[in-house]
């Protein structure tokens, strides 16, 4: 098992597969889903909030959605150039089945264009131009349950724009009773993750920032899309948790940080677990400092003071990361990097004084 800084160099000089035994694969190609036809032959994309419109040929921003003669295609379906087992925790995902491990997938492309992107080697690129290996939704079940793996990650690029393959992919898991969660931005139309949404277990939503303009500046995108979509994930009994990579200079602004916790609290719940990630320079930003760890703490006192209840730091050696009861602080889970041990903690309940803890915690 590689660690996080490894796999990154990793993709980043090529592509990351574990010996799985599957054969480097050509492209395959499945009609998608989510496009109606327009004029002269053209079509768009109702996938994502771009609307791409897309002539015969033409390729989506995603570089994973290509119209060929009226049709949309999904590209690189069943071909992932990123294979791995991976510890649920470093999705991150802290209260979904601590410990367990997660057969983890990606296939290239993305539809934003984040200038701190960390897999840019694979989710700027398209199927056509990365190392891919053949691995049908049929192999990838398979594979996870002889390795293991009661949870498949669909996780390294932006998932959502091969939704075709995360779909068919998580309906085959459930009928071998495997869990699957989604690492993903948000970034989708609402109907497309209404669809997603009733066949996953838990996601993992980048919130990169609480404004606007920094959405649209830093990763090419806008915020409105992923309010909803973590909405939709709340009500259609996704677990879910989020992540906000805190940018210097970008993102960094505590009043923002306040607003976005108290939106997090009115609108998912005091219980919805957020992980505050430390920035280390990357990409286009790779002159940048990395996040000052005062930076973090502060940003999680903020947190905790608009009563979120559970509220982790990470990409941060040596610092506590461990679940806590919220009401008699009782230490359940104890995670040591990536290593997570349950304590006293018994059918979802605090065994010291009975609180109801959430989250997905026995498989």
């Amino acid at each position: 098992m590689i660690n996080r800084r490894t796999f990154i160099k990793l993709t980043t000089a090529s592509t990351c597969f574990f010996n799985t035994g599957f054969a480097l694969a050509g492209n395959k190609y499945k009609t998608a889903r989510y496009w109606r036809p327009s004029f002269g032959g053209a079509v768009v994309c109702e996938l994502c909030p771009r609307q791409c419109v897309l002539n015969n040929g033409g390729t989506g921003k995603c570089q994973n959605r290509q119209n060929r003669g009226g049709q949309l295609l999904a590209l690189g379906y069943g071909t992932p150039c990123a294979v791995h087992i991976d510890p649920v925790e470093k999705k991150p995902l802290y209260h979904m089945y601590p410990g367990e491990k997660t057969l983890s997938i990606g296939i290239a492309g993305c539809n934003l264009r984040c200038k701190n992107c960390q897999n840019y080697s694979i989710s700027q690129s398209s199927p056509l131009k990365t190392n891919n290996v053949e691995m049908t939704p049929e192999d990838a079940v398979d594979e996870a349950v002889k390795r293991g793996c009661r949870i498949i990650a669909f996780t390294y690029s932006e998932p959502s724009v091969w939704i075709e393959y995360v779909i068919d992919t998580s309906l085959l898991a459930r009928k071998k009773g495997l869990k699957t969660v989604l690492v993903s931005s948000g970034y989708i139309n609402h109907a497309p993750f209404e669809d997603l949404a009733s066949v996953i277990d838990g996601a993992n939503i980048d919130l990169k920032s609480f404004d606007y303009t920094v959405y649209r500046n830093l990763n090419a995108g806008s915020l409105e899309p992923v309010l909803q979509t973590l909405k939709t994930a709340r009500r259609k009994g996704v677990w879910l948790e989020i992540v906000n990579l805190i940018v210097p200079r970008w993102n960094d602004n505590m009043s923002m940080i306040r607003e976005m916790c108290k939106w997090i609290y009115a609108n998912l719940g005091d219980n919805t677990p957020l992980h505050f990630s430390r920035f280390f320079p990357m990409y286009k930003l790779a002159d940048l400092y990395p996040t000052p760890v005062e930076s973090l703490l502060n940003a999680r006192k903020i947190a905790i003071d608009e009563k979120l209840k559970f509220v982790y730091i990470g990409n941060v050696p040596d610092i506590d990361s461990n679940t806590y009861c919220p009401s008699c602080r009782k230490l359940l889970v104890e995670r040591k990097g990536y290593i997570a041990t349950t304590h006293d903690l018994k059918g979802g309940c605090c065994a010291g004084c009975g609180t109801e803890v959430s989250g997905m915690w026995n498989l």
